[in-house]
């Protein structure tokens, strides 16, 4: 078991190791007290973990209930937001109680801003069940739901009190499931650390799971420490998501985040050896590192859909947008760019 801590606007632990779920009630109960809770979970993850959580809460002394929505990308909405509140207040939590968010990413991101919202602010606690929020949407203090015009735009930055990490819960991912959260883990890769990245750029990396998801987190950790409102470095970690998001967008969402981001990774890396701003060309790396890692290198929309659906991305900046480039494989930076200058990027999607 790892015990990260991270050093933000509210101070935390980031717990990780197999078999940890059956502690999160005595780490919750040592942070809030026999209090009461609501765990937020989907349709998915319900039947695998839920009650798991409950009688790890219940033996704390601390009183669950549970909000399960629908899974999938569409129920991260402004809609399934106002259900989780009404849900709170009926049920009538107060400030001294709080929020569980246990599953993937949509999980997290929405029980997060729910939490931030209510009563002007209650606590609330990560608990990843997918590699993706594992390695990087759990920690940090990013919440966020969908709009129409594009992903994560209605959120707030509100850190939480705890993640436990349980990795025994990713034995139940789909293959696919596990490959998009690989997707994250090589962009850490690309920006941060070249031993990170050849550490899994050949694949099977499930037996040295524990060691990538610290990792990472630690990576993200350092970032946020210096970054936490996202106005500088913390911006490179959207390495590969200008065009994930238009990818995503484009597909209806039909395509996943951690498929698009892989895709997004090869556009950005081309697009940067062909536009004179890397010191090395990264695509042939990064190509061969999502192929092992059962992730997709290229989509089949047309360039123009996917700049116009980059004009409504959220770090949008006037006329110009913060592009992320591979200098080389672990270390990235920023460029500024117009942003018609999306129209020749997105034409290295071909």
């Amino acid at each position: 078991m790892e015990i990260i801590k991270v050093n933000a606007s509210k101070e935390y632990e980031v717990v990780i190791g197999g078999g940890i779920l059956p502690m999160l009630g005595k780490k919750c109960a040592s942070l809030f007290g026999k209090s009461r809770a609501v765990i937020v979970t989907d349709s998915n993850v319900a039947p695998l973990w839920l009650e798991k959580a409950k009688e790890s809460l219940a033996n704390a002394g601390i009183s669950p209930v549970e909000f399960v929505f629908p899974s999938g990308e569409e129920s991260k909405s402004m809609k399934t937001l106002f259900e989780l509140l009404e849900f709170m207040a009926e049920n009538r939590l107060t400030r001294s109680d709080f929020a569980v968010a246990l599953g993937g990413g949509v999980t997290g991101d929405m029980t997060g801003l729910a939490a931030s919202l209510y009563l002007r602010g209650v606590p609330f606690v990560q608990v990843p069940t997918t590699l993706l929020a594992a390695v990087d949407s759990s920690v940090g203090g990013k919440t966020a739901v969908n709009l129409t015009a594009g992903k994560n735009l209605a959120g707030a930055f509100y850190q939480p009190s705890l993640v436990v990490c349980d990795t025994d819960t990713l034995s139940t991912l789909p293959e696919s499931e596990f490959a998009n959260g690989m997707a994250e883990v090589i962009k850490y890769g690309v920006i941060f650390d070249k031993e990170l990245f050849d550490k899994v750029c050949g694949g099977n990396v499930k037996s040295k799971i524990e060691s990538i998801i610290a990792r990472c987190v630690e990576l993200k950790r350092d970032v946020v420490a210096k970054d936490e409102f996202d106005k500088g470095e913390r911006q490179l970690l959207n390495f590969g998501h200008t065009m994930a998001h238009s990818v995503e967008k484009c597909s209806n969402f039909e395509i996943s985040h951690g498929s698009a981001v892989a895709i997004g990774m090869v556009i950005a890396a081309k697009a940067s050896a062909k536009l004179g701003w890397s010191d090395e060309d990264c695509t042939d790396m990064i190509i061969n590192a999502n192929k092992n890692n059962n992730l997709p290198v290229k989509c089949d929309f047309k360039p123009r859909e996917l700049a116009d659906a980059a004009l409504s991305d959220k770090k949008r900046s006037g006329g110009t947008i913060n592009f992320v480039v591979p200098r080389v494989v672990g270390e990235c930076y920023l460029q500024k760019i117009p942003v018609d200058v999306l129209y020749k990027i997105a034409e290295f999607a071909e």
